[in-house]
């Protein structure tokens, strides 16, 4: 989902900076140098080093900024074009040599440096001055902020961008696909910084349509500044893989897993001048096998209890194809464009074969029904967008950014049940129908103070959402030969419009003794607006709210970043969608329905961390991080027993689902994070958190309930010889509470390999997950009326095999391609 390759956007005005930065006399007179060179191996043999990372950089005492970069071919030679008349410092790492750093001067005039053959002494590799290397972490943990960099987690092979989530610390995810952080699955969801179609649970593309193998990094943002959204506990930002190198680059992979799982994909990119083309696709074809099954005590409204049991066993079919189309395009030395539109189709049907019983306890009477559910969903996205970027020569870190799209969606939704075998025909058929607009703009501006050590940001953004759909429900008659017939009762016609205009400032400052702070406070508007067709209903809700927020920070090492201590908080909101205040009965099934509450208000939290990042000798680090949400009018999900419907129906209890605010709750954790080498060829990392939780209300009583809850995460990397690498993960979820029970623990083991073929031009993946097949849902509601259990279990022991061919160009050997794309060619294929 590549809305706008800000990060092309950002490389390509770094490199074009420096030589901006030179007057134009100079330039004219003046033609830019190219400089060669080959780096080999400091040993008797000299053996030429493939693919290291060679950066040039300015060598002044107030300049070091990035002049350009590449990588050396499979013979260690490299070539660093448009490198204007100055002095620099040209750096070369390669993965298990110490560093080689050279000063270099280029004479006015010069077209052309040699620099001849550069030795690289064996040794441990020093990442300090360049985040993103060979051998960067699985999980970097920054205060404030987690970056999972997907390339490097052999446990996402085949997966989504669920499977990289489900590593996260704080993050968990549910059987549906929904993610939630630190117990709150009100999340707001970008693409490369910019907002998505991207939902959480709802209609549109999910993020477990997302390949993990077209990620380059999540960012998952528990506080964030008043920058970004205030709706959501956080902020998770999917960045994708961008290629920077001239010509053709890319990669075509093909994952293929057990029991029917088929993911292709293509990605490619063209640089040439001033402009940068991007082609991809992403597909799947992949069947899951579902077994659910319930069991639930209920008091009859007339007296007297009903068990009830209900269990399915399913197949689910599930295809999608994602184009993406994308352009970069340099207008001036100071200004780029970027337009990206991206077509998504889905397909999914699903195939339950269901048997429900029913029994009045105390009565030896069992009645079975039996009978089959079929769910087949199309979905239909078209995302698009453009991009604007302008800096200025004369006052780096100056920048205008604009950003504008839309998002359109179409789903078709029909689902039909029919149950036989009880005293009447029982089920339903129901088609729903969506269509939805979204609109977006935004432009941001930065100012960097005089000196350099402050920084203003400042912007506006507007969404809007418009929404038109249907839900028509068909009741079966009392001849099973007989079609079913509409309930007008249970159908109806909506539409809804929701704007939500937001403006924001934030200031940072670098002060003395190695503190650094950052105030911000944000606007954001809701008006909302809809109806059902007949009149039956309607939601009207406007309100505007202010989101402060503040960070500051010590630095407690020598070295920045060596040990650091930061304390942030930000107001956040939970906003309550249309659905959720509809009071018009939303049948899932015959025994369960979903109504939403006219009443319900928007949530409310105060959030505050305190967190500490020390970072040792060898390459062990440690982060811990304390943090506290205290929520006002919480909101909650509440079951509860529709009486009428019950007595009416003929399928035994039915229950009504809806929404309430219940008061206030004090949810406080620590979280912590090691990593570290525990030998050449292992290194180790562990996460974990613990947290208290604490629900407003059970069953509509007012005693808020509260527990300890906890997740931990353990990775294993080994890399036995030159080329192999082999990933062992674990990972365990403590009991969690819900409004009315609880969802029990959970846990898996994942393990991975990965084999680099024809000098790294390809790699070979090999993954099971859950491979003990321990992952499963188990889910208890306990109210004076109700007791159920609820188990569902996924297909989630799948055997993963991968093969991805790397695609690049170089100008080193004709017909020969260099080395894997920038930001590409990671675990995630």
């Amino acid at each position: 989902m590549d809305y706008s390759l800000k990060i092309n956007s950002l490389v390509l005005a770094a490199s074009f900076s420096t030589w901006l930065a030179l007057p134009q006399a100079a330039q004219a007179q003046t033609a830019p140098a190219t400089l060669t060179g080959t780096a080999v191996d400091g040993g008797a043999k000299a053996e030429p080093l493939a693919f290291a990372t060679v950066l040039l950089r300015r060598a002044e005492v107030a300049d070091t900024s990035l002049v350009t970069s590449t990588q050396t071919s499979l013979t260690g030679a490299f070539e660093l074009n448009k490198v204007p008349a100055g002095t620099y410092r040209l750096r070369i790492q390669a993965l298990g040599y110490q560093g080689l750093v050279q000063a270099v001067r280029v004479a006015p005039g010069q077209t052309t440096l040699a620099l001849g053959t550069l030795k690289l002494r064996a040794g441990t590799q020093q990442l300090a001055e360049v985040k993103v290397t060979g051998q960067q972490a699985v999980m970097q943990q920054e205060l404030g902020k987690t970056v999972i960099n997907v390339e490097k987690d052999l446990s996402s092979v085949g997966g989504t961008a669920v499977n990289v989530l489900e590593n996260v610390p704080s993050v968990a995810v549910d059987a549906s696909g929904t993610v939630s952080l630190r117990g709150s699955s009100n999340l707001t969801i970008l693409i490369d910084g910019k907002p998505a179609g991207t939902s959480n649970g709802g209609p549109g593309p999910r993020l477990d349509q997302i390949p993990a193998s077209q990620i380059a990094q999540v960012e998952v943002m528990t506080n964030p500044s008043a920058k970004y959204d205030a709706s959501g506990t956080g902020v998770i930002n999917i960045i994708t893989k961008k290629n920077k190198k001239e010509g053709w680059n890319g990669q075509a992979a093909l994952v293929v897993g057990t029991r029917d799982k088929y993911s292709p994909s293509l990605s490619l990119s063209r640089h040439h001048g001033k402009a940068t083309w991007n082609l991809g696709y992403d597909g799947q074809d992949q069947q899951y096998r579902t077994n659910n099954r319930s069991a639930q005590t209920a008091l009859l409204p007339e007296g007297g209890s009903l068990y009830t049991t209900q269990e399915g066993l399913g197949n689910q079919h599930s295809r999608n194809h994602t184009l993406n189309l994308g352009l970069n395009y340099e207008l001036t030395k100071e200004q780029t464009l970027s337009l990206s539109v991206q077509p998504h189709y889905e397909h999914q049907t699903e195939i339950v074969n269901n048997t429900l019983t029913q029994q009045a306890v105390g009565s030896p009477t069992v009645t079975t029904q039996v009978g089959q559910e079929i769910n087949n969903v199309k979905v239909s996205v078209i995302e698009s967008s453009a991009d604007y970027r302008h800096t200025w020569e004369a006052h780096k870190g100056r920048e205008l950014t604009a950003n504008a799209g839309m998002v359109n969606i179409d789903a078709n939704i029909p689902v039909s049940q029919l149950l036989t075998g009880g005293t009447a025909p029982a089920g339903f058929r129901q088609q729903q129908k969506v269509q939805a607009q979204i609109y977006f703009g935004q432009v941001d501006y930065t100012l960097p103070s005089a000196d350099n050590k402050g920084k203003l940001e400042t912007g506006v953004r507007m969404q809007a959402l418009r929404n038109s759909g249907s839900t028509a429900l068909f009741a079966p008659t009392a001849n099973p030969e007989d079609d079913f017939v509409r309930d007008e009762n249970r159908s109806f016609d909506y539409s809804f419009t929701q704007v939500m205009p937001a403006a924001y400032a934030t200031y940072q400052r670098t002060l003395a003794h190695g503190w650094s702070a950052q105030g911000g406070l944000r606007s954001e508007g809701t008006f909302l607006n809809g109806s059902v067709a007949d009149g039956r209903a309607n939601v009207n809700r406007s309100y505007i709210s202010l989101f402060p927020s503040a960070t500051v920070a010590r630095e407690l090492g020598k070295e920045p970043g060596q040990s650091r201590l930061q304390f942030s908080y930000a107001r956040r909101l939970n906003r309550p969608d249309f659905m959720q205040q509809l009071p018009i009965q939303l049948y899932q099934d015959p025994r369960n329905y979903r109504q939403g509450n006219p009443n319900l208000l928007p949530e409310f939290s105060h959030n505050l961390e305190l967190g500490h990042q020390l970072n040792l000798a060898g390459g062990t680090s440690l982060t811990a991080t304390v943090f506290a949400r205290f929520t006002q009018s919480a909101i909650q999900r509440i079951r509860t027993i529709d009486t009428l419907a019950t007595r009416i129906s003929n399928v035994g209890v039915v229950t009504q689902e809806t929404f309430q605010n219940l008061g206030s709750t004090t949810n406080l954790g620590l979280e912590m994070t090691w990593a570290q080498p525990l030998a050449k060829w292992w290194r180790v990392s562990a996460s974990g958190s613990l947290f208290r939780s604490e629900i407003a209300a059970n069953a509509l009583n007012t005693a808020n309930r509260a527990a300890l809850a906890g997740s931990a995460r353990l990775s294993n990397n080994f890399t036995p010889r030159k080329g192999l690498d082999v990933q062992l993960t674990g990972n365990i979820r403590s009991t969690v509470l819900t409004a009315q029970g609880r969802v029990l623990p959970t846990g898996g083991l994942d393990l991975a390999l990965r084999q680099r073929l024809f000098s790294d031009r390809a790699a070979l993946t090999l993954r099971v997950s859950d491979l003990l097949n321990t992952q499963v849902r188990r889910v208890q509601l306990a109210t004076p009326e109700l007791q159920t259990s609820l188990y569902s279990k996924y297909e989630t022991r799948v055997g993963w095999l991968g093969f991805t061919w790397y695609i690049g160009a170089t100008k080193a050997k004709a017909g020969r391609i260099d080395a894997a794309p920038s930001g590409g060619g990671g675990f995630g294929g």
